[in-house]
């Protein structure tokens, strides 16, 4: 066996291989060139948005359906003129850009107005179609209102306003904001009696001064020809009604001074005297 260690020879060290690498130049136009693009991409973008607002402002500008006729339903409380100022209409204005709801809105805001209809019909033209309301009664509650058919305390009396109506009596303010589910019961059973008082015979409702309402007995009403107290009670008007009205003509004809008189009985009336 060769004894290597020993031996003469000698292993030499092998210096590793070295390799040059030559670095290449960057070339910066390859890095460059995409962000040239989307510069350039941008900018177009930024341009025709530009030109997009431009034509959009000139577009607004130009008002293709001009407002020049307006038609206002007849009214008995408010004048063409007040409906329009309301609406804020105004002739040629662009009837694309008017906004029907809101002008409904403001008309809304008046209290004779109960509903209101609007349509527009181009190429130049728009309708105005109101409700209003119709007084019933009078309701006096510290403030005298209007009470129209439907049971709406809807307007408070000023100057100049109709009184002949029949005044009802025995709401309050406060009761309509802490019960409106119950005041609004009563009001529409007042609507009730006073609806079925308009039908003529008779009795009727020009017979009629005052209606006073009291929560935990119904309804009495006085007549006008003396302030005769007639107790009604709740429901069943129209059969309480007629059985007075059968005899009221007789009783005001005998001239006796008379107390008050119930009604609130199924089969009978009670006149009290004096």
């Amino acid at each position: 066996m060769r004894d290597f260690a020993n031996s003469k020879y000698q292993r030499q060290k092998v210096s590793q291989n070295k390799v040059k690498v030559q670095r290449k130049p960057l070339d910066l136009k390859k890095y460059l060139r995409p962000l040239s693009i989307m510069a350039a991409g941008l900018a177009g973008v930024a341009l025709f948005g530009s030109v997009s607002f431009g034509v959009y402002k000139a577009i607004r500008s130009t008002t293709f359906f001009s407002l020049e006729n307006v038609d206002v339903s007849s009214s008995k409380r408010l004048t063409r003129n007040e409906i329009l100022e309301l609406a804020g209409v105004e002739k040629g204005k662009d009837l694309l850009s008017l906004n029907l709801k809101q002008m409904g809105d403001h008309l809304l805001q008046n209290p004779w107005i109960e509903s209101v209809r609007i349509n527009r019909y181009f190429p130049d033209a728009l309708s105005i179609t109101i409700t209003e309301r119709e007084p019933l009664a009078i309701v006096n509650m510290g403030f005298i209102y209007y009470l129209d058919k439907k049971g709406t305390v809807f307007k408070v009396l000023n100057r100049g306003d109709r009184l002949d109506y029949p005044v009802v009596t025995g709401f309050s303010e406060e009761e309509l904001t802490s019960d409106p589910k119950g005041a609004r019961e009563a009001l529409l059973a007042t609507c009730e009696l006073l609806s079925i008082l308009k039908n003529k015979g008779a009795f009727i409702l020009a017979d009629v001064s005052e209606i006073h309402y009291d929560k935990g007995y119904g309804f009495t009403m006085f007549t006008s020809s003396g302030a005769l107290p007639v107790k009604i009670g709740a429901g069943d008007f129209s059969a309480k009604i007629e059985r007075f009205a059968r005899i009221y003509q007789s009783l005001m004809a005998q001239g006796t001074a008379l107390q008050y008189i119930d009604l609130d009985y199924n089969d009978k009336i009670i006149v009290k005297k004096s």
